[in-house]
């Protein structure tokens, strides 16, 4: 089959199961399942960038979504004025202490080019200088902030801006987290940038899980404002009252499709504009010398390409791509669960579904997020009516049948195994390869 009847026919058959499930189960899941399978394919978009581009490996995907979370609640939740009152002057105190002493640093650097004794003593001695002066505003203050009613808020919130604009900043925050790992770690071998990448993830990961003045750690932080109706609100409105008559639902179903509708328009503008993007980038001279780099990043080299240097960009774009993809995730949750961020599901999986998808090619990236995520997500109700059906011969009570039934949670590790061991031994560069031409 020819790619250019491949990949329609691929993104149709995904719409039919989709539209069964809607069928079969119910709408409402069958939004739900197309919104995280939306964020889901935008994360693997960015993984591709990143591997699929450049062939640069990052098993730190989870943290650089956990941070595209973080911006969800410094922007949209509203400050907590007793706490800001508390120990907010000494957090401002905390941050214009790092910022001198990171201006400090650099000053030397430059300064001292030449003398490296001096230099690193200096920068040895302002690093330490300013660490005990941080700390002394900082811990001060992160005991009041938590001492206020740390049962409903304990933290310093955000700054109640429009819940969207987090998705930016969130893509923001990824770029400089990338930008930071990928001087360290990049232009030495590549399993020195994997490394880095999961143990940046990590910390990342156990900061937010523990420092409550910032996220309230594992007593999460709900009630995140919305870009769309609440579902309360839109059952006394008119136009659906008449709905829910003429067509005979019920107000509460017919409100939250209609919520699911409108983060499902929000999250497929984003992802056809990403996909626009890094369509243009993937076809254009830089996309070009990229690929160049990743097949051959000797010969780049040679011919006098910073390949560091490019390095760099592409994983600075990819991270930002994810750390949107995480603050998208939090926006449709309505809150932030540090816990919840675990590499099966931020990490393996979003690999799965580039792999899957196929590499080097953002169709094959966002076939592989839907055909992975679905897959996920059915796999264990489509496996308990499949043991149920199988095992209906059996008396009620037996025990074989039974095992069975309760062991259908274990089919989604199972099935997801089954695809991927699939995918790689007929189509081992994936349901929608990377394209070797260009038109």
């Amino acid at each position: 089959m020819s790619m250019e009847l491949r990949k329609p026919i691929m993104f149709v058959g995904m719409a039919l199961l989709l539209v069964m499930v809607g069928v079969f189960q119910s709408w409402s899941l069958a939004l739900t399942i197309v919104n995280l399978c939306i964020i889901s394919a935008i994360m693997a978009m960015g993984v591709n960038m990143q591997w699929g581009y450049a062939g640069l490996f990052n098993a730190g995907v989870m943290g650089f979504a956990a941070l595209g979370g973080l911006a969800a609640i410094v922007i949209g939740m509203p400050p907590v004025q007793e706490t800001w009152q508390a120990g907010g002057g000494g957090i401002l105190a905390t941050v214009a202490v790092v910022a001198v002493t990171v201006g400090a640093v650099l000053l030397l650097r430059r300064r001292f080019k030449g003398n490296k004794p001096v230099r690193t003593f200096g920068i040895a001695a302002i690093i330490i200088v300013g660490y005990f002066v941080a700390r002394a505003f900082f811990m001060p203050a992160v005991d009041a902030i938590e001492s206020i009613e740390p049962a409903k808020t304990g933290y310093l919130g955000g700054l109640g801006l429009p819940i969207l604009l987090s998705w930016i900043v969130g893509g923001v925050m990824a770029a400089c987290a990338a930008w930071i790992v990928g001087k360290v770690a990049l232009g030495l071998r590549s399993d020195y940038l994997a490394i880095a990448t999961l143990g940046i993830s990590e910390i990342i990961i156990a900061i937010l899980k523990n420092e409550e003045w910032l996220t309230r750690g594992v007593k999460n932080v709900n009630g995140l404002p919305r870009p769309t109706p609440y579902e309360v609100d839109l059952q006394q409105e008119p136009w659906v009252l008449d709905l829910v008559e003429k067509y005979g639902l019920s107000a509460i179903e017919l409100s939250s499709i209609i919520v699911k509708v409108c983060y499902a328009g929000l999250f497929l503008a984003v992802l056809l504009i990403l996909l626009f993007l890094a369509e243009r980038a993937l076809h254009s001279p830089w996309g070009r010398m990229m690929r160049a780099i990743r097949d051959n990043e000797t010969a780049a080299n040679a011919m006098g390409k910073d390949v560091t240097g490019r390095h760099l960009e592409v994983f600075i774009l990819g991270s930002a791509v994810i750390g949107i993809a995480g603050a998208m995730l939090v926006t449709l949750d309505g809150q932030f669960t540090p816990t919840s961020y675990q590499p099966l599901r931020f990490t393996f999986l979003i690999w799965v579904m580039v792999i899957v998808g196929g590499a080097g090619n953002n169709f094959g990236a966002i076939m592989g997020g839907f055909v992975v995520w679905f897959t996920w997500i059915q796999a264990e109700p489509v496996g308990a009516w499949f043991l149920d059906t199988t095992t209906a011969f059996l008396a009620a009570d037996d025990p074989l049948r039974l095992h069975l039934i309760e062991g259908a949670a274990y089919m989604r590790p199972i099935t997801m195994g089954v695809v991927l061991l699939l995918v790689l031994r007929f189509a081992p560069k994936g349901l929608i390869p990377e394209q070797t031409w260009h038109r």
